[in-house]
């Protein structure tokens, strides 16, 4: 049976729930974060995004590119609320409901409760639902599997919605740059470019043990999206227990410096996911691979959940500077945020 799945994404969600809360935000560059120096913007409304405003951007960059950016700080027990109203409606549809974050979820809808003739009209009814309900709007990605109703999903933002149907689904990917799939970080589009990869199409020419060569286990991933396909199915309530994020670097980190800047980025990188989903974890872990292929691993456990940026960014520097000096170059960092306390973890099954 031909899947029938939906990918909801709210429309810049945690600034559009303040310019709903605030009338005299509405119509203005709004980012959710601090403005201070090492502040950085959690969500920026669609007003803020004209002036290349973009989430995860250091507040003082966005500054720059919007002087007059309106800095509000974030509520995430509001977020969470709107969240599980949104989560109710989709339950109302499919018991199949994998939230990714706050603001997106995947459902399958292959077979609907309400009985509705198409994933098109369901998508469209859900939508309807959250606008009238929530006063947010929401766009949606409806196709035959997870991975191309992510990428529907972005085609008609803000609230619409877009079909990708089987007979279309690998001219769409052939048409598409890899930097645009889901799971190719800005690092593998840039050694994709290298090796002469830059569109689906140009990937789907590549064999599968060419890929496997060059990307180890992620090449069958690859060989099998540069065809339109993922068989993966839609898992409903499924807990996150950490965040984690870890690089391959392309040339060998051999310094303190380089290994605290690698070491920062994957860190932001964990942040990121955390602001999002409002999760909060007490574990910090650095993860390290030296050249000759060893791991090493330092964890510390707080006494309260990490509740900012900076303090995730304290204990990885302390964690890692437990290597040096550096008995080798290293060549992956990760970091990962675990421990996420049992209300919390709750929490993020409610995430949408």
């Amino acid at each position: 049976m031909t899947r029938k799945i939906i990918h909801v994404d709210m429309d810049a969600f945690f600034a559009s729930v303040e310019q709903r809360d605030d009338p005299e935000l509405r119509g203005k560059p709004v980012a959710v974060g601090s403005a201070s120096g090492r502040g950085v913007v959690a969500a920026a409304s669609y007003e803020a995004r004209t002036f290349g405003v973009r989430s995860a951007m250091p507040s003082v960059t966005a500054l720059r590119r919007c002087p007059d950016l309106i800095f509000v700080p974030h509520r995430f027990e509001v977020y969470r609320a709107v969240s599980a109203q949104i989560r109710a409606i989709f339950r109302d549809y499919t018991p199949l409901v994998e939230p990714l974050s706050l603001d997106e979820a995947y459902l399958d809808v292959t077979e609907n409760l309400k009985g509705l003739p198409s994933a098109t009209e369901t998508a469209a009814e859900i939508r309807a639902r959250i606008l009238e309900e929530t006063r947010l709007t929401a766009s949606a990605g409806i196709s035959y599997n997870k991975f191309l109703a992510k990428l529907a999903s972005d085609q008609n933002k803000p609230n619409g919605q877009f079909v990708i149907t089987p007979a279309q689904g690998p001219g769409f990917v052939a048409a598409l740059p890899v930097s645009r799939f889901h799971g190719v970080g800005p690092r593998t589009t840039e050694k994709m470019n290298r090796l002469g990869i830059h569109t689906g199409a140009d990937l789907r020419e590549r064999e599968l043990g060419w890929l496997t060569a060059q990307f180890g286990k992620a090449g069958a991933w690859y060989h099998a999206i540069s065809r339109g396909e993922d068989h993966r199915e839609v898992t409903p309530d499924r807990p996150r227990k950490s965040a984690g994020s870890e690089t391959t670097v392309e040339v060998d980190l051999a310094t303190p410096a380089a290994v605290e800047a690698a070491m920062l980025e994957q860190a932001d990188g964990v942040w990121r996911w955390i602001e999002k989903s409002g999760g909060r974890g007490r574990t910090v872990t650095v993860k390290a691979r030296y050249a000759d292929f060893r791991i090493v691993t330092r964890s510390r456990t707080l006494g309260a959940p990490v509740s900012d940026r900076e303090t995730l960014h304290a204990v990885s520097l302390a964690l890692v500077r437990s290597l040096f000096p550096l008995r080798d170059a290293i060549r992956l960092i990760g970091v990962t945020l675990s421990g996420f306390e049992e209300a919390a973890a709750e929490n993020l099954l409610d995430l949408l």
